[in-house]
């Protein structure tokens, strides 16, 4: 097919903008002659989105953590005021979305935000937004902003969110568990030793992956003190994100300890998951995901506020995840971990990919 697609993103860590350009490299790939065009959805809603929902993140991660607590409560967990909140997202965001949807005349609409994807589904239900719209969703629970009634496809990559996903956004809307919102090499064979050679890891004793995600948060430095403890453990690999003043702040608080390595913002994180023996994450996201497609056990520990509680408990829930709450558990949760690796899970390969649905749905509704 021909024809336009806009996919909204908002550059908040790299949770977002990395699926949405996986989805518009799949969609040239399986349709060269569809033209993608990637936005940022914050920018397009207005100054007040960005300010809030990226710069303010940015403080209260590192400063004020109690308050991502009591405002996820307040403008989620409440229902009156989460209905109140979403009334004033649309009320205030509508008109800039309009404005750049008016801009691209695309297509068909991708979101990969649950702040874009709300406004969407309240323009399409309500009739001032004709063209197809479509959810891809990097959660996995808490799905109030990231499904919306109104969306007419729903794209998940945890397979378990479809039933929330179902109860927030109703029975009109299509929910489809898919593959090729992560890199492709995280689904490809490997073979750990040698790709510890190519990391220059040692190739004898357990290896621990400590991640704080693309804006290196949460508490790396007790979580590297902890895996050091283990006896098992040769070595820890930290990887602090884009934040260069955690980096340079943990390389010189383990200086003098060769067993530690600390790294900066990563582009082979599926060599990492598959050299390593386990993952301690903080932030959770698309990297939960990704180790356990490469069967990397992972126990996320030292950043559970917010909707990362409640993704907490689901990666639990469902086996994706251990959950530590201080160091002595995290410490019997290493023991655990490194004890085996767990097979990679191939059942992704399986799934049709994100671009293919999206394809399909401008086709059936062109």
């Amino acid at each position: 097919m021909s024809g336009r697609i806009l996919i909204l993103t908002a550059s908040i860590g790299a949770g977002h903008d990395l699926p949405a350009w996986q989805l518009a490299e799949g969609i040239e790939t399986e349709s060269p002659a569809t033209e993608v065009v990637v936005r940022d959805g914050l920018r397009a809603l207005g100054r007040p989105f960005v300010l809030v929902n990226e710069r303010a993140p940015s403080i209260v991660f590192f400063r004020f953590r109690f308050l991502w607590d009591a405002a996820f409560w307040l403008f989620v967990r409440f229902p009156p005021t989460r209905h109140l909140t979403k009334w004033l997202v649309w009320s205030a965001g509508a008109r800039g979305l309009l404005r750049l949807v008016r801009e691209i005349r695309p297509d068909a609409i991708v979101s990969v935000y649950p702040m874009t994807t709300e406004v969407l589904g309240r323009l399409r239900r309500t009739g001032k937004l004709e063209l197809p719209v479509c959810a891809a969703i990097t959660d996995l629970a808490m799905m109030h902003y990231w499904a919306a009634p109104g969306v007419d496809l729903h794209l998940l990559t945890h397979p378990e969110s479809e039933r929330e996903v179902r109860l927030v956004a109703g029975d009109a809307s299509a929910v489809r568990a898919v593959r090729g919102l992560t890199r492709p090499e995280f689904a490809e064979p490997f073979d750990s030793a040698a790709v510890r050679r190519t990391l220059d890891l040692p190739s004898d004793g357990k290896v621990v992956l400590v991640s704080g995600g693309g804006w290196g948060v949460g508490d790396l430095d007790r979580a590297v003190a902890t895996a050091l403890e283990v006896p098992e453990v040769a070595a820890v690999v930290c990887l602090c994100g884009r934040n260069d003043a955690l980096r340079k702040r943990l390389g010189l608080r383990f200086t003098n300890m060769p067993r530690v390595r600390v790294e900066g913002f990563t582009e082979r994180m599926a060599d990492w998951l598959a050299a390593t023996d386990a993952l301690v994450h903080t932030t959770g996201g698309l990297t939960v995901l990704e180790a356990h497609m490469r069967g990397c056990p992972t126990i996320s520990f030292g950043w559970g506020r917010g909707h990362l509680r409640a993704n907490n408990a689901a990666f639990a829930r469902y086996g994706l995840a251990e959950v530590a709450d201080s160091p002595a558990e995290l410490r019997r949760a290493l023991a655990r971990a490194l004890q085996s690796r767990r097979a990679p899970d191939r059942s992704f390969a399986a799934l049709p990919t994100a671009a293919s649905l999206v394809l399909a749905l401008v086709s059936s509704l062109g």
